[in-house]
């Protein structure tokens, strides 16, 4: 899995939104200010890294995420378990819980949720 910087991951949360967006579509999307020519860099290197496709339509270059969000989360979790705990998971998301604010709903779904890997769901 490829590295990536916090513009890149900017870039790839935009992208994960929907279908196809063209440059100027991902700039107005970003949650800070980013040069056009930055943007078209980190594009061009979320393609080179192949994560993203680009595809011309008429004049116009349009960017799309490879895979999801989620797939691309599958892929890191192990990496980050392995740096930050030592390859565990349960210690790396016991880590996770620990360091956040959760409402009452969140931690009841946490629950739900391992309750159903209790059951082997």
């Amino acid at each position: 899995m490829a590295e990536l910087n916090k513009n890149e991951m900017e870039a790839m949360r935009i992208l994960w939104l929907g279908e196809a967006f063209k440059p100027a579509e991902v700039q107005e999307q970003f949650a800070w200010e980013i040069e056009n020519a930055t943007l078209r860099s980190v594009l061009a290197q979320l393609v080179e890294k192949g994560l993203v496709t680009r595809e011309k339509r008429g004049k116009a270059f349009f960017y799309r995420a490879k895979g999801s969000q989620r797939g691309m989360l599958s892929k890191m979790a192990p990496r980050m378990a392995q740096l930050f705990t030592v390859g565990s998971t349960a210690d790396h998301i016991a880590q996770l819980i620990r360091n956040e604010k959760l409402s009452r709903e969140e931690i009841d779904e946490l629950r739900r949720i391992a309750a159903e890997k209790a059951e082997g769901k």
